[in-house]
C-alpha cells in the first residue's frame, strides 16, 4: 500500500528541467545539424545546384504576387507584435518576469547568431552554379518570426506547449515556406533559420526551467483539450512526411537530371522538394521541443496546477 505513496513523493521531487543533458545534447544536434545544411547546401555543387533550381522554380510553381502573398510577407512583423502581447501579459499578470528575459535574451540572441553566421562567418564559395556571389544563410527573415513564436512557447505554462508547439511550428514553417516562395530566400537559409532558432529555444528553455520550477508543473498530457499528446503527434507526422517527401524528390530530381542550368527541368521537382524539406524540418523540430519540453516539466499529479 506504501508503494504508491512512495512513486509519487519522488515524482513530486523531481525539478523542472531536470536532465540538462537532455537540452544540451539536442542543442548541440541542431549545431551539428546546422553545419551539415551549410555544407550540404553552400559547399557543394550538388547542394548550391539543388538549392538553387529550387529557388528559380519557386519563381514558376508558386502563386503569382497578391494581397495573400503580401500578407505573409509581413508575417515576421506579425510574429514580434504577437510574442510581445504575450510576453507582457505573463510578465504582468503571471509575475514571470524571469521566464519573459529569458525569452526576450533568446529572441536577441537567435537573430543576432543569424547576422553574424550569414555577414561574418559564412561564405558562399563558387562551385561553377549561376547564383549569386553572397551568402544568404541563414534567413533572417525566417529567424525574426521563429523567435518571436518560439518565446511564446517558453513562457507559457506547460499545460499550453503542446498546442504552443504544434501552433508555433506551424507558423514558423508558414513564414518560412513564404520567404521562399516569396523569392527571398532559397529553402537551406530557411532550413538553418529554424535550426538556429531551435538551439536557443533548447538553451533558454533550460534556464526556465531551472529558474521557474515552481510555474513549470502539470498533471500530465490529456488534463485539458490544449495539452492533448495529439498536437504533438501532429507535429512528428508532419515532420518525418515531411522529410520523406522531400527525399523522396530529391533523389527522382537527381536521377531526372534537368541538366547544368538551376531550375531547367520542366517539372519544379526541386522545388516541391524544398518546400517539403521546410515543412518537415519545422515540425520535427516543434516535436523534439513539445515532446523534451513535456517530458522535463516537473509532474506533481497531487498538487493543483498553476493556470495560465
Amino acid at each position: 500500500m506504501s508503494t504508491p505513496s512512495r512513486t509519487l513523493s519522488t515524482a513530486q521531487q523531481y525539478r523542472a528541467g531536470r536532465s540538462p543533458q537532455l537540452f544540451l545534447l539536442a542543442a548541440v544536434l541542431c549545431t551539428g545539424a546546422l553545419a551539415w545544411t551549410y555544407y550540404a547546401f553552400v559547399r557543394t555543387t550538388t547542394g548550391q545546384f539543388a538549392d538553387e533550381s529550387a529557388w528559380r522554380e519557386a519563381g514558376v510553381a508558386a502563386p503569382e504576387p497578391g494581397p495573400a502573398l503580401e500578407f505573409l510577407d509581413r508575417l515576421p512583423v506579425i510574429s514580434v507584435v504577437v510574442a510581445a502581447a504575450v510576453i507582457l501579459f505573463v510578465s504582468l499578470a503571471r509575475h514571470r518576469w524571469a521566464a519573459s528575459l529569458v525569452a526576450l535574451g533568446s529572441i536577441l540572441g537567435a537573430n543576432l547568431t543569424t547576422q553574424v553566421l550569414k555577414n561574418v562567418i559564412l561564405d558562399r564559395p563558387d562551385r561553377g552554379v549561376a547564383t549569386l556571389d553572397f551568402n544568404s544563410l541563414p534567413s533572417g527573415h525566417t529567424t525574426l518570426a521563429a523567435s518571436a513564436v518560439a518565446a511564446v512557447f517558453l513562457v507559457v505554462a506547460p499545460r499550453w506547449r503542446p498546442l504552443a508547439a504544434a501552433a508555433g511550428g506551424t507558423y514558423a514553417v508558414v513564414a518560412g515556406a513564404a520567404t521562399f516562395i516569396n523569392l527571398w530566400h532559397r529553402p537551406a537559409d530557411v532550413v538553418a533559420a529554424l535550426l538556429v532558432v531551435s538551439i536557443w529555444t533548447l538553451i533558454g528553455g533550460l534556464v526556465i526551467m531551472r529558474m521557474g520550477d515552481s510555474w513549470n508543473v502539470w498533471n500530465g498530457y490529456g488534463t485539458d483539450w490544449v495539452a492533448s499528446r495529439w498536437w504533438l503527434v501532429l507535429c512528428w507526422v508532419g515532420g518525418l512526411g515531411g522529410l520523406t517527401c522531400a527525399a523522396g524528390l530529391y533523389l527522382y530530381a537527381q536521377d531526372a537530371g534537368p541538366g547544368q542550368v538551376p531550375g531547367s527541368d520542366t517539372v519544379p521537382l526541386y522545388f516541391w522538394s524544398g518546400l517539403a524539406l521546410i515543412i518537415g524540418v519545422g515540425y520535427l523540430l516543434a516535436g523534439i521541443a513539445g515532446s523534451l519540453f513535456g517530458q522535463q516539466t516537473r509532474v506533481a499529479t497531487d498538487v493543483p496546477e498553476r493556470r495560465a
